[in-house]
């Protein structure tokens, strides 16, 4: 059964969940959102800052840290921002790291965001 997992980011009243558990898998979709609801649509260095600094509170909210993140499937509106972006990221995870894609899409959500993330990590519930 699918679980809400309690964030530091603000109620979007639509139909989502920040992070979910399934059991031992949590589960969440980042932009860079800050917890005060403004969105940063800087440089793709602010913005991958933002989401991983969201990404580790949320783990931290599920009882885990970085290290229980399994997969990241990242989104991204131009690959000219891999380098930077790739950057931000090796300073937010050490080896092994999480298996990872990249996928460059035409556009995203919210007008100036240039990636979104999507994360499974592996966090035992507490019975």
């Amino acid at each position: 059964m699918m679980k809400p997992i309690k964030t530091h980011l603000p109620n979007l009243n639509a139909p989502l969940e920040w992070a979910t558990r399934g059991g031992d898998t949590v589960y969440t979709t980042l932009v860079s959102m800050r917890a005060d609801g403004t969105v940063e649509t800087g440089d793709i260095r602010k913005q991958t800052e933002v989401i991983l600094d969201n990404l580790k509170r949320i783990m931290e909210a599920a009882g885990g840290s970085m290290k229980d993140v399994t997969i990241i499937q990242v989104f991204m509106t131009d690959p000219a921002d891999y380098k930077a972006m790739n950057e931000v990221y090796a300073k937010h995870f050490t080896a092994p790291f999480p298996n990872r894609g990249t996928f460059y899409i035409s556009g995203l959500a919210i007008p100036g965001l240039r990636i979104e993330l999507v994360v499974q990590a592996h966090i035992p519930a507490k019975k």
